[in-house]
Parts: structure tokens; sequence; C-alpha cells
């Protein structure tokens, strides 16, 4: 819904000290991950993808089903995610069906150029004092989703989905399919509404960074409830603020609205109390789902 935020290619800082003196264990399922999670039953390292939420910390996957006395769990026992999904064969599935809309979008985009102006988030065309017959003001508000799939520049979409990747397969695997999906549209649809109140009304604008950016705040949160080192996120996350506020044409308020819309979602996702995890982790995404649409009316009066 903008430009493309940085590349997200940092590393963890330097350990101090002789080698591999600091170096966290790695999972025993996946060996090149290193983490500071241990399975409660047998104390094995294991990652986000591998960890199942129990009664009393996280247990792998080896536990659970040895515990069951089954290696096919009923759907009441079935090994869960860290924000109580359900832990699927293809962690990165979703992820890999939304780069692929976005790619085929971009594609058909490239093919035919006239589509560009039917998926872009514009408020109103033409602008006051005329009368709106294009854009979201005019009653358009399926723009708000298509302009989250649509780029224009490869740069952009490239950026996006390398960071969209690098994001989202690790958060899809740690909250599960559905409220991985429920995070990105929400972040997404936030940064929209966002762009749509503060920006011009006849700024037409596009790209996936407004869930991206919502990827973001989700991963600092989750890092933080696994007691990960948090700096290489937030030096990210800077550097991309930074691009943000300092290269034109960029449309921040997508960014802005994304990042903070994923940061309140995420930490519902992942500090849901385990008796009410869904009510509170779906409400709260209806929640900003309300705030969303009470911004979106308000400036489609304020237009029209």
């Amino acid at each position: 819904m903008d430009q493309a935020p940085g590349s997200p290619t940092g590393q963890d800082p330097a350990d101090q000290g002789p080698p591999d003196a600091h170096r966290l264990p790695t999972c025993y399922r996946h060996p090149g991950r290193e983490t500071g999670i241990r399975c409660a039953r047998c104390d094995r390292a294991i990652c986000p993808e591998c960890m199942v939420d129990a009664s009393v910390g996280f247990q792998c996957p080896d536990c659970v089903r040895g515990g069951s006395g089954t290696g096919h769990p009923p759907a009441a026992t079935r090994p869960r995610t860290l924000a109580g999904g359900t832990m699927t064969a293809d962690p990165r599935l979703l992820t890999k069906i939304l780069i692929g809309i976005n790619v085929a979008v971009f594609i058909a985009v490239s093919v035919d150029s006239s589509l560009l102006g039917d998926l872009v988030l514009i408020g109103a065309w033409p602008p006051q004092p005329l009368t709106a017959i294009s854009g979201v003001a005019a009653g358009e508000w399926y723009r708000l989703v298509t302009s989250m799939f649509t780029h224009q520049e490869i740069w952009h979409i490239g950026f996006n989905m390398l960071s969209l990747w690098w994001l989202g397969g690790p958060l899809e695997a740690a909250l599960g399919r559905l409220r991985y999906l429920s995070l990105y549209f929400v972040s997404g649809l936030a940064g929209g509404a966002l762009t749509y109140l503060l920006a011009s009304p006849s700024q037409a604008t596009l790209g996936a960074s407004g869930a991206i950016f919502g990827l973001f705040g989700a991963t600092a949160v989750l890092m933080r409830r696994l007691n990960y080192d948090m700096r290489p996120i937030i030096v990210l996350l800077v550097i991309n603020l930074i691009f943000t506020f300092s290269w034109r044409g960029i449309a921040w308020q997508a960014h802005i609205g994304g990042l903070v819309a994923g940061v309140v979602v995420g930490y519902a996702m992942v500090h849901a109390p385990r008796e009410r995890r869904a009510l509170v982790q779906y409400g709260t995404c209806g929640l900003v789902l309300v705030v969303v649409a009470v911004l979106t009316l308000l400036r489609t009066v304020q237009l029209t």
C-alpha cells in the first residue's frame, strides 16, 4: 500500500567471548534453528514450529504422541501451537498461498496495466468539490483488500515477498493457520484504513506493506514472549521505519496502521489466557476491525 520496507536481512549480533560460548541449543528436529525453549517432559530443545502448548510449559511432538498412546491423536488432543492453533504438516502453506496471490496479481497488472486503476487504494476521484465516482468514498470498499495484493514495481514486490516469507513462515508455525491469516488481513486493513483517513483522497496507494508491518509487530511480541534476543527484530524495524519516513512516495500511514494492529493482535494471540483463548484472540481481531470500519465510515462521510 506504499513503497516496500527494507529487506529484512539482519542477523544476531556476534557472540562475545570464545566461539560458541553463548550459543543457544538447537532444536532436536531442526538442527539449524537455535532456541531457548525446552520440552517440559524430556527437556529437549524445541523451536516455535515444534513446540506444543501443554498445561505446563511446552512439549515436543514426540512426547505429545507418546503421552496419547498413538501416533494419530484425536482432534481434541492434537498437538497445538503456542497460540492454540492446530499443528500442520506444512507450517508455511498460507504464506506460500499469499505470496502466490501477490505474484499472480503482479503478473496480471504487468500484462494489462488497465487493471491497476481498479485495484489500488484511492479515497475519491475526482477530488472535491466534484462528486466522487470512483474510490472508497464512492462505495468501492473492496479496494481496501485488493490494494493489499497489488504491486507495480518489481523491486516493490520483491522486498515485500521476501519480508513475507521471512516473517510469515515462523509466525504461521507459531500461531496456526487461521490465527495467522486473521493477523495478516487485520493488519493490512488497518494500514489501508489509516491511509484512507489521513492521506490525500486522490492519492493512489498499493502494496502489502501494511500487512508486512503487522507481521513485524507480531514477531516482536512473539520473540518477547519466548524470551528471544529482541535486538535483531528491533534493528530491522528501526531501519524500515527510517525508510518509511525518509523515502518519498511511501504511504507511512499504511506502515504505522499495520504495525499498531500487528502489535495489538499479536499480543492477544500469544498472551490470551488458555481458558478464554479463542474468545480473546478473535475478539481482539473483531475490535480492531470495528475501529477500521469506524475510521472508514468517518472518512467516507467527510468526503461525501
